[in-house]
C-alpha cells in the first residue's frame, strides 16, 4: 500500500509503529502460527500521503481533526492551522453527540423535516470531513444511527437528494456516457476497489421510481458494509446508472439533477448495464458488485444475466429472501420445534415483487434440501406456499402470469378443494389456509388489515407467525402494536424497518424482530471477498442463512425473539463471512484472498476462518501520516 523505503527521515513514533506493524505480520497468535501469510489487520498501517496542510484538513479520508499530534502537525505543515490542544478520539466523538444532540432540531428545514432527517444531516456533514471519525461514531451508536444512514430514513433522503445535495460521493453512469464508460471508470481515484453497490433508482424501497436521487440507498448501504463488515471505507464505490425515470413529478422538476427523459428499455437499457459491468471488472477485475433496488422486470434478469460470470449478487432478490429464511426458521424454533420441520410449515406471502418471489424460490429450495433434495421434495415443497398479489390468490388460471410467479401459482383442483379460487382475497386465502405464517412483502402500508389479522386467529399453528417486511415503516404491512392485539400475544413478529417492542402488560413483552437485510449483506460480501470465490453461490447465501438462524440461543427464540440486535453486527458479520467461507471452500469455489491462497485457506479450521475474518476487518482508527513529495 505504502512504500516504507522512501528517503524520507521518520519520526520515532513512526518507527514504533511499523516496528508493531512487522511483529504483527511476523505473527504473535498461538491459534494462527502462520498468520504472516495471511492477515492484514485493516487499517493500522502507517500510510504514505502525497499532500500536506489544508489540503490534508480538507480530505476527509486522512484528516484527523483536532486529533493531530503535534508529530504529525510538524510533518504536515499544520502547526498554526488547528488550536492548540491536541484531542483524543473519545474527546472528539464527545463533542460531536454533545452538538449532535443540540443541533438536532436546529438542522430541521421546519415542521415537515422529521428528527430523523436532520441527524442525517449532521452525520453526513461529518462524513464529508472526517471519514475515520464519522465510522467510529456510526460504529459504537450503531443501533441508533442504522435507521439513519439505511432505512428507514435513508428512503426520505432519497425522496429529497436533489435539494440535500452537497458535494458529489459515489460515480454516475448515465445513458449520455454509452460508449465512454471504460474510460470514465478511470476517474474515479482508488486503484483497488473491493465492493460496489449499484442502483438504477427504479424501485427505491417501497418509494418506486426515485431516479438519479436513488444513489442515496447505494451510499447508505456502503456505510453499513464498512460499519458491518470492516470493508475499507476507501476501497467502497456508490453507483448510479441512470437510464432516465418515469417519475412524472421528477421530469418536471427544474432542481432534479438526474437525466429528464424516459427510461431506456429492452435492449439499450441491457446495453447500458452491461457496459457498466465490462468497464468496473476491467478496472477492478475482483470487485464485488451488489444490485440494489432495481425494479421486478430486470432484478432477476440481470441476476441471471451477471451472476455465472461476475461476482455479483442481488440483495433484494438473495439478501432479503435471505433474511426471511432465517426468520422463517426461527419462527419454527420459537414453536419448540426443530428446524427440520420447516418443510411443514404452511406459508401465505403477500407481493409477488422481485423480493416476494425471490424469498419463494429460497424457502422452497430450503424446504427441498430438508426432505432429500431431489424433484419429489421439490413439488412437495412447492405446496407448502400461496402466493398472492395486487388481484389475488394467484393460480394456474391467471391470465398472462409472471413467469417468475408460474412456479407458485397454485393448482386450481387443489384450491377449490380449499375453498379457494383464482383471484381469492387476502382475507380468503387466510381464513381457508390457516397458514403458520403471514409473510408480507407488497409494499403496501396496512395489508394486514384488522380482517385479515383476525383471520389469522384460526391458525392451526401453536404460534402464528407474522413478517411485515416492507420498507420503509410506511409501507409496512401493520404494525406490531396492530398483530399482537389483534392475533394475540402468543405470536411471533417481524418487520423490515425498526419498531419498539410492545408492552403487553403484566411485565410481559411482545418482541418486534428486525428482519433487516443488514443482518446477510456484509457477511455475504465480505466473506466472498476473503474467499476469492468468482461467484456468489446459492449455497453460500444459503450458508448465510442458516449461520443467523443458528445465531440466537434456544431461550431467547422460545421469546419469540428470532433476530440478534444490532448492536451485534460486527460479530454476527464475522460469523455469517466464515459460514460463507467455508461453504466456498466445500464447493471448490475458493480462490485465497491476497497472501493467502487456495491451498493454505483449505487447511484453515473454522476458528481460524473466523480469525482470517477479523483480521481482515477494518476498524476506524486514526492511521500515522508520512508524507512524501510525488
Amino acid at each position: 500500500m505504502s512504500n516504507f523505503n522512501s528517503p524520507i527521515r521518520l519520526s520515532s513514533s513512526v518507527v514504533r509503529h511499523l516496528k508493531q506493524y512487522r511483529v504483527r505480520r511476523m505473527g504473535s497468535n498461538p491459534l494462527l502460527p502462520h498468520s504472516r501469510s495471511f492477515t492484514t489487520t485493516e487499517g493500522h498501517r502507517p500510510i504514505i500521503v502525497h499532500k500536506r496542510s489544508l489540503d490534508i484538513l480538507h480530505d476527509p479520508w486522512f484528516n484527523k481533526g483536532t486529533s493531530f499530534s503535534f508529530t504529525e502537525r510538524d510533518r504536515l505543515d499544520l502547526r498554526g492551522l488547528l488550536p492548540p490542544n491536541v484531542m483524543s478520539t473519545e474527546q472528539q466523538i464527545e463533542r460531536f453527540m454533545v452538538d449532535l444532540k443540540r443541533l438536532e432540531h436546529q438542522a430541521r428545514d421546519g415542521p415537515s423535516d422529521p428528527n430523523a432527517l436532520a441527524k442525517w444531516r449532521i452525520l453526513n456533514r461529518l462524513h464529508d470531513r472526517n471519514e475515520t471519525m464519522y465510522y467510529k461514531v456510526l460504529i459504537a451508536n450503531i443501533e441508533e444511527y442504522a435507521p439513519v444512514v439505511y432505512t428507514p430514513t435513508v428512503g426520505l433522503v432519497c425522496q429529497n437528494y436533489s435539494g440535500l445535495f452537497r458535494r458529489p460521493r459515489g460515480m454516475y453512469f448515465s445513458a449520455e456516457d454509452r460508449g465512454e464508460m471504460m474510460s470514465m471508470v478511470y476517474n474515479w481515484p482508488a486503484d483497488q476497489v473491493d465492493m460496489i453497490v449499484v442502483t438504477d433508482g427504479s424501485r427505491i424501497l417501497g418509494l418506486g421510481d426515485l431516479g438519479v436521487q436513488g444513489i442515496g440507498i447505494a451510499i447508505g448501504k456502503l456505510d453499513l458494509y464498512v460499519a458491518a463488515a470492516g470493508i475499507n471505507p476507501q476501497r467502497v464505490l456508490p453507483v448510479m446508472i441512470d437510464v432516465g425515470t418515469n417519475n412524472e413529478k421528477l421530469l418536471k422538476d427544474p432542481l432534479y439533477l438526474g437525466l429528464q427523459r424516459h427510461r431506456l428499455d429492452g435492449d439499450e437499457y441491457l446495453a447500458v448495464v452491461d457496459e457498466f459491468m465490462e468497464a468496473v471488472f476491467t478496472r477492478w477485475p475482483n470487485v464485488i458488485v451488489q444490485f440494489e433496488d432495481f425494479q421486478s422486470k430486470w432484478a432477476f434478469k440481470l441476476l441471471q444475466r451477471y451472476r455465472s460470470t461476475y461476482r455479483m449478487f442481488n440483495d433484494d432478490v438473495q439478501g432479503t429472501a435471505g433474511v426471511a429464511i432465517a426468520g422463517l426458521l426461527g419462527a419454527v424454533r420459537a414453536q419448540g420445534r426443530p428446524m427440520i420441520d420447516f418443510p411443514k410449515q404452511k406459508i401465505v406471502v403477500a407481493g409477488a415483487g422481485s423480493a416476494g418471489i425471490g424469498v419463494l424460490n429460497a424457502a422452497r429450495k430450503t424446504m427441498a434440501r430438508m426432505l432429500g433434495n431431489n424433484e419429489d421434495a421439490f413439488q412437495s415443497a412447492g405446496r407448502q406456499f400461496w402466493l398472492v398479489d395486487a388481484m389475488g390468490l394467484i393460480t394456474e388460471e391467471r391470465e398472462d402470469i409472471d413467469p417468475d410467479a408460474r412456479p407458485f401459482a397454485r393448482k386450481v383442483k387443489e384450491i377449490h378443494r380449499q375453498g379457494l379460487r383464482e383471484g381469492a382475497s387476502l382475507v380468503e386465502v387466510v381464513k381457508q389456509v390457516k397458514p403458520d405464517v403471514l409473510l408480507g412483502l407488497s409494499a403496501v402500508g396496512g395489508l394486514f388489515s384488522k380482517e385479515v389479522l383476525e383471520a389469522l386467529r384460526g391458525s392451526t399453528s401453536t404460534r402464528p407467525a407474522i413478517f411485515a417486511m416492507s420498507n420503509p415503516t410506511t409501507n409496512a404491512e401493520c404494525t406490531p402494536e396492530e398483530a399482537f392485539s389483534v392475533v394475540g400475544d402468543n405470536i411471533v413478529f417481524a418487520s423490515g424497518s425498526p419498531f419498539k417492542d410492545v408492552d403487553l402488560g403484566n411485565g410481559s413483552i411482545g418482541h418486534c424482530n428486525q428482519g433487516n437485510n443488514m443482518y446477510l449483506f456484509p457477511g455475504i460480501g465480505l466473506g466472498t471477498l476473503l474467499s476469492g470465490s468468482r461467484i456468489v453461490s446459492d449455497g453460500m447465501l444459503q450458508a448465510a442463512a442458516e449461520c443467523l438462524a443458528a445465531y440466537m440461543s434456544d431461550e431467547d427464540v422460545l421469546k419469540g425473539i428470532i433476530y440478534p440486535s444490532i448492536s451485534s453486527i460486527r460479530d454476527i458479520t464475522k460469523e455469517v463471512a466464515a459460514a460463507v467461507i467455508k461453504e466456498a471452500i466445500e464447493e471448490d469455489l475458493a480462490e485465497g484472498y491476497r497472501e493467502l491462497d487456495a491451498r493454505e485457506l483449505r487447511k484453515l479450521s473454522q476458528e481460524e476462518i473466523k480469525e482470517y475474518v477479523l483480521n481482515n476487518m477494518w476498524s476506524p482508527e486514526y492511521p500515522t501520516l508520512v508524507y512524501r513529495d510525488e
